[in-house]
């Protein structure tokens, strides 16, 4: 009577226990979830980090103060219905121009001039990547690439947006003091470059988080707050106040809504410088 050698009866067993595991590990729910693609260098806009962050707390809290409506747009809205937001109330606007020295929005023309040309104040901004390039570096790069500022009443200062890192580390790989060091050498040169102090757009959590609530700028640019909530919130060190608030992501025509702490007068005003 023939004997059966182990051998192949071991290679069966090995087979058969390899696709039990493999068809349990096959089953919904059991395999790890795939990391989510990180975005595209060049995709970052106004208020990306705001939600994943800070969250959402309700609607604006009606307020007497006067106060004026804002739009920001970037490469992500495309064509914008200026017209649009015009006839709702909008009365002025702020458009990505760059990111780090590596991209320029492509839709930049249409929504800087759109906005220009409906009879909205418009101004600029630059999404900051500190790990990047040095901050005098990028300062130059938003000057030139749209970024500039000019005497005619209707064209606002640069702003800098200043927030969490949607490639990697929140603040960059960078300890409070350099990153307090890498924005005053972006101010520093944008003053130079234009005569005008830039606009810092942040949060206040990323501000504590990232610069230990720095308040060395308070005193000359005007901050941009970015809260999601019924009011501004506790503001970063050194403000009283805050001079524009991004309060939504899902606003009507575009979805990032902005209040002016004023009225148009004092949007003319700044522009003005």
């Amino acid at each position: 009577m023939p004997v059966l050698r182990s051998g192949p009866v071991r290679s069966v067993r090995r087979l058969l226990t390899a696709g039990i595991l493999l068809a349990v590990l096959c089953l919904p729910g059991l395999l790890p979830a795939r990391a989510a693609a990180a975005p595209a260098r060049g995709s970052a806009y106004m208020g990306m980090g705001v939600l994943a962050h800070d969250g959402r707390g309700g609607a604006p809290r009606a307020t007497a103060a006067a106060q004026t409506e804002g739009v920001d747009v970037s490469g992500y809205q495309g064509s914008v219905a200026w017209a649009t937001l015009w006839s709702s109330g909008v009365r002025w606007a702020y458009t990505k121009a760059s990111e780090g020295t590596y991209y320029t929005n492509p839709s930049f023309t249409q929504q800087y001039n759109g906005s220009y040309g409906v009879g909205m104040i418009r101004g600029a901004y630059h999404f900051a990547t500190p790990d990047t390039a040095g901050g005098a570096a990028q300062a130059d790069y938003f000057v030139d690439h749209g970024g500039g500022w000019s005497r005619d009443g209707r064209t606002l200062p640069g702003a800098l947006d200043i927030e969490w890192n949607p490639y990697g580390d929140a603040c960059y790989g960078k300890s409070a003091s350099a990153m307090t060091g890498w924005i005053a050498d972006f101010l520093g040169r944008y003053k130079a470059r234009t005569g005008r102090d830039a606009v810092i757009y942040t949060a206040t959590s990323w501000w504590s988080q990232c610069t230990g609530n720095y308040s060395g700028f308070a005193s000359a640019n005007p901050l941009w707050i970015a809260r999601y909530a019924a009011d501004p919130g506790t503001l970063p060190g050194g403000w009283g106040y805050c001079t524009m608030w991004q309060y939504t992501s899902s606003g009507p025509t575009v979805g990032d809504h902005d209040r002016y702490n004023g009225a148009l007068d004092r949007v003319q005003a700044l522009a003005n410088g």
